[in-house]
């Protein structure tokens, strides 16, 4: 089921819209139905960072941002 932006804040569909994008990641590339660990432990670590985004729900698209609140490694990954 799709949510969309009207339903939610920023940054619970930013949350929404990562876990998407990894979970289909991970069944793509390494044929699972359920995350592994390794894209699991990604995902935790995204919304990590958006809870403590400063900007909140005004936030831009963390591409366009001036903060870059994720690890060299992990912003690749």
């Amino acid at each position: 089921m799709l949510y969309t932006n009207i339903f939610m804040g920023d940054i619970v569909h930013e949350k929404y819209i990562v876990g998407e994008m990894i979970s289909f990641y991970c069944r793509k590339r390494h044929g699972r139905n359920v995350m592994c660990k390794e894209c699991e432990t990604l995902n935790d670590y995204a919304v990590e960072r958006l809870k403590k985004c400063p900007f909140g729900d005004d936030k831009p698209v963390c591409k366009n941002c001036k903060v870059h609140c994720y690890k060299s490694e992990m912003r690749e990954k």
